[in-house]
């Protein structure tokens, strides 16, 4: 095996299922690699807000001057950005002789592509010379690749349905799964504001020591700036993360809670808090580009998630015509999400996504159609993100604005060939 790609195409093979529940086959190489942390280590579970909770501890860590890792899945474009050292996409040479480590130990055990590629990317990072660890958990908590690690910190965020054939019916079933991550005696940070009781019970009945939202720390803010307040430490006067969106300020409170449990061994100060909140970036989470017309990136792929959507679209004020490109897997929400953005969209694209797992555009076209109450929107079908971008910036208005939403896959499609700049026909050539 010579490139990254070659051993991604051999671990694509080696496993006919891409979901495999069960830490066995994982814990059992990854021992037999000697894989261990001599540095903290967060791990992060939740259904939304994961992502922005990695990039924010990670921003702010590095401002105080730690040198981080962060491991997080899926990935938009390219397999690389899923590990980041201090900040950067690893380089796929650097991923090469840990791929062989674990083709070496793994022996006659199958594992998954998620399963395999995670414990190449934990062994880059025990070799790494880091001084904190960020892992976001990829499905659940409980079972999931990640879970082989003891994390130093536990954070567990917003809960709500998704994967429930995976996870459980129902939010109580999730939280437990989720809540799979937690250790013994050790810190777990909670930022749903309204956890399900089988969380708490966990963190209870391990002996945790429970940060819950509302009791053990919280935050207030008015339009120009938030506080946070937690045990022992306040931060006043600090400005809102560089990530948009009303649910940010709950993730940031989980994450200062998170680092003010670790400040015995990672002391961070209240300018690397400012300087990191303000400078974290994180691609196609309420992500906006600047252009005529505005395009919106968002990999929102659940009714939960959605919901936060479109409450952070209504707030960006008035656009004579919202476009959007849309495309799911078909075993989500698909009615719950449709019914959510109908009164917001007013043109849908509806598009292909290069997954099986994914619904048909005219699947979804007709789902849309057999619920919207909206007698002045229209809707086509495309082969793809980039296509369906095309047809919606061909019709779209300077004042416009396009949304990309649905999945990773999805705002992926579009952004292949970088950031996409718009520039609507209307203004000339």
């Amino acid at each position: 095996m010579q490139t990254l790609q070659d051993w991604l195409a051999h671990c694509e093979r080696l496993h006919p299922k891409t979901i495999a529940l069960g830490l066995d086959r994982v814990r059992e190489v990854a021992q037999r690699m000697s894989l261990a942390f001599t540095v903290p280590v967060v791990t992060v579970a939740g259904t939304n807000g994961k992502g922005s909770t990695c990039a924010m501890l990670e921003s702010i860590a590095r401002q105080a001057g730690w040198r981080t890792g962060l491991y997080t899945s899926p990935h938009l474009v390219h397999f690389e950005e899923r590990c980041r050292l201090d900040g950067q996409p690893v380089a796929a040479e650097a991923l090469l002789p840990h791929f062989a480590r674990v083709e070496a130990a793994r022996g006659s055990t199958e594992l998954t592509y998620f399963e395999f590629t995670t414990l190449a990317i934990l062994s880059l990072l025990a070799a790494s010379p880091l001084d904190l660890v960020v892992l976001e958990v990829g499905m659940g908590g409980r079972l999931d690749a990640t879970n082989v690690v003891d994390a130093d910190v536990a954070v567990i965020t917003a809960i709500d349905l998704d994967h429930q054939e995976f996870l459980g019916p129902d939010r109580e079933a999730i939280g437990r799964e989720k809540a799979g991550i937690l250790r013994p005696g050790r810190p777990a940070i909670v930022s749903d504001p309204v956890p399900p009781a089988s969380v708490v019970q966990a963190a209870q009945d391990l002996g945790c020591d429970l940060w819950l939202l509302g009791r053990d720390y919280n935050f207030q803010g008015d339009k120009q700036q938030w506080s946070w307040a937690g045990r022992a430490r306040r931060y006043a006067g600090l400005g809102y993360p560089g990530l948009r969106g009303a649910n940010q300020l709950i993730n940031a409170s989980g994450v200062l809670a998170a680092l003010t449990a670790l400040r015995e061994r990672l002391p961070v100060t209240a300018q690397a808090v400012r300087n990191g909140l303000a400078m974290v970036e994180l691609t196609g989470r309420f992500q906006i580009v600047p252009g005529q017309p505005a395009l919106v990136l968002d990999v929102a792929h659940n009714p939960h998630s959605v919901a936060a959507l479109a409450a952070n679209l209504d707030a960006m004020g008035f656009y004579p015509t919202t476009h959007a490109v849309f495309g799911a897997m078909g075993d989500k929400d698909l009615n719950a999400m449709l019914r959510r953005m109908d009164p917001l969209v007013d043109r849908w694209y509806f598009t292909a996504l290069d997954t099986p797992r994914a619904s048909a555009p005219a699947a979804l076209q007709a789902l849309w159609q057999a619920q919207t109450t909206r007698k002045d929107a229209a809707a086509s079908v495309h082969a793809s993100p980039h296509e369906a971008l095309a047809a919606a910036v061909a019709a779209a208005d300077p004042t416009d604005r396009i949304l990309v939403f649905g999945s990773f896959f999805t705002v992926g499609g579009v952004l292949q060939d970088g950031l996409p700049r718009l520039q609507a026909k209307h203004l000339g050539s």
